[in-house]
């Protein structure tokens, strides 16, 4: 089922630092995944509540497709935000679109489109369950 929407979900906002850089200077690659991860479940998670779903846990299971735009620097506040996709019978999948202010002007740096599904955790893991209850 298709639940596509062009609503967008403010999920972080960081400002880059020193610590997060690769050898070359720029914002590590792999800084930006763990940002869109955490981004792309509180983007589900939020949209989840906010339909008045059960509110279950939410585990990656697939980054579907990242695309680096542009790079990011030392000192760049960086937004993440997200946007539902899809919802299945047990996933959901969250487009992240990573920007700056440079300037004044809005730099769209990085796009990812990452999966979720909802999980009940228990003694034998985690098994999926309906994303809608």
């Amino acid at each position: 089922m298709t639940d596509s929407t062009d609503e967008q979900y403010l999920a972080i906002k960081a400002l880059m630092m020193p610590r997060d850089t690769n050898p070359y200077g720029p914002i590590f690659g792999g800084v930006l995944l763990s940002y869109i991860d955490q981004a792309g479940a509180a983007g589900a998670r939020h949209a989840i509540r906010r339909a008045g779903w059960p509110d279950r846990p939410v585990v990656t299971v697939a980054m579907n497709s990242v695309e680096f735009h542009q790079p990011v620097f030392v000192g760049d506040v960086v937004s993440f935000l997200t946007r539902v996709i899809r919802v299945g019978r047990t996933s959901m999948t969250i487009h992240v679109s990573v920007e700056a202010d440079r300037d004044g002007q809005t730099v769209s740096l990085t796009e990812a489109e990452v999966t979720y599904v909802a999980v009940e955790l228990g003694k034998d893991g985690r098994q999926p369950v309906p994303i809608r209850g």
